[in-house]
């Protein structure tokens, strides 16, 4: 899908455009240690981008079962990761109005803390992708979501594919199908 499709729902974006999508990797799933290792985005044009995370010198904290979901090391962090600044300010370049994550409660604990250590403001405003479905769309998420997952062929746990995979499964979940209803599909003749 290309981004260019129309959305039944208008949640702080214009009806001609997908929303913005985001998804971090995190050194573990303690919400008092933890910090980001990885931001993915998914832009409204489908646009990728990915940044690993440079480690601030007061982030210790370190999970060897998360670093085996995700395959990235502290090391590989170390030595190819950006720093905090540039990927706060880059987010902030790329960004504004309302982005979207599907695991809200720890995706804003980790964009603050990358925004806290870079002493930079967050110019966009994260959301939950519940916001942007109905009770009907949220119950249909999961299963739909992995059926995007098989068809896509991506490793998960990486964010930028992630974010891709949230975007296609919104897509899925909320895009009506190009050529309308099966009736439009009989040739016609010449």
């Amino acid at each position: 899908m290309d981004g260019s499709t129309t959305n039944k729902k208008t949640y702080g974006m214009t009806t001609e455009h997908s929303p913005a999508f985001i998804d971090f990797e995190a050194s573990s799933l303690d919400l008092i240690a933890s910090y980001p290792i990885e931001v993915g985005l998914c832009l409204p044009d489908g646009t990728l981008h990915s940044w690993l995370i440079r480690p601030h010198v007061l982030w210790k904290d370190w999970s060897e079962s998360a670093e085996r979901i995700h395959g990235i090391s502290r090391e590989t962090l170390e030595r190819e990761g950006v720093v905090v600044t540039e990927v706060a300010t880059q987010l902030n370049t790329l960004l504004d109005g309302h982005v979207f994550c599907d695991a809200w409660t720890f995706d804003s604990f980790w964009l603050h803390r990358l925004f806290r250590a870079a002493n930079l403001q967050p110019a966009f405003q994260l959301e939950s992708i519940s916001l942007l479905l109905t009770s009907a769309e949220v119950k249909a998420w999961s299963a739909t979501r992995q059926q995007v997952i098989q068809r896509l062929s991506l490793p998960v746990h990486r964010a930028a594919n992630d974010a891709l995979i949230l975007r296609e499964t919104w897509c899925e979940l909320t895009v009506p199908p190009l050529g309308g209803n099966s009736e439009s599909n009989h040739s016609q003749p010449a």
